[in-house]
């Protein structure tokens, strides 16, 4: 089963770093977000990709092409124009890189990349976010529901704490890092049926997935939900990544599951 990655956006909230390179190959520990989230959906034992490239997709290309030398000890004897390899650390990847276009919006890039997928059930997620979530138990309720689509919803924490007050302005309840409000929201991590892409049938290069065809997907009753309770986090802004790093050199990466 193919996992679509769409790593094609702008990333303009994070642009201390997208000035230079796209969102997903940001690192995290010294290593591109799009490989963290590689080597979370290989644990579970799905290794085959197709990665919709917009916002400077050279870079990504760039740099699977040159994974095996980035992860190798090497000698190159100039004159002879020849390369030895001592020691590799690659990963067991097929990754399919399709330029989607640069303007083009999420809706669009998933029906660029039909013919990557055929018919057969896919799985799909963003570029920038981490969890540590159990993709065979996906795959499980999304099979056991029978539905054209499954996303995985996720509560956020609260980021800010709460208080309570009596009349004269005395604190009666103080709570710093207060759970989510209950409200459970999209997170990524899609299993989608071939079926989907007839929600996809007209010019969608302007159509965000989540504001049209999803919803389309959902008025039909064709949209589950797997709630995961664990670790999720986006890396939308550079706190986020700051986050992630600390948690990474910290050795404390709920996500790292491999």
């Amino acid at each position: 089963m193919k996992v679509v990655i769409l790593a094609g956006g702008l990333g303009t909230r994070i642009s201390e770093e997208t000035t230079i390179k796209p969102k997903p190959m940001i690192e995290i520990g010294g290593k591109p977000i799009i490989w963290h989230i590689m080597k979370i959906y290989a644990k579970h034992g799905f290794n085959e990709f197709v990665v919709c490239l917009g916002y400077k997709g050279h870079l990504i290309k760039e740099y699977f092409i040159n994974y095996f030398l980035y992860n190798s000890d090497i000698t190159v004897e100039l004159e002879k124009n020849v390369v030895d390899v001592h020691f590799t650390n690659s990963e067991s990847f097929k990754v399919t890189l399709v330029d989607t276009g640069v303007n083009t919006n999420t809706a669009g890039r998933i029906k660029r990349i039909q013919k990557h997928v055929k018919d057969e059930t896919f799985m799909l997620t963003y570029g920038d976010g981490v969890a540590d979530i159990d993709i065979n138990a996906l795959l499980k309720f999304h099979k056991e529901n029978a539905k054209l689509a499954t996303l995985t919803s996720i509560q956020l924490p609260g980021r800010f704490g709460n208080i309570e007050t009596d009349e004269k302005g005395m604190v009666t309840k103080f709570q710093e890092k207060p759970e989510g409000d209950g409200v459970w929201i999209n997170g990524g991590f899609f299993v989608l049926e071939p079926g989907i892409f007839k929600y996809l049938e007209k010019d969608m290069d302007d159509v965000q997935w989540e504001k049209k065809p999803l919803i389309d997907i959902a008025n039909d009753k064709q949209l589950g939900a797997y709630r995961h309770k664990g670790f999720w986090k986006c890396m939308d802004a550079m706190r986020d990544k700051i986050e992630l790093e600390e948690l990474w050199e910290g050795q404390k990466a709920p996500w790292k599951v491999w």
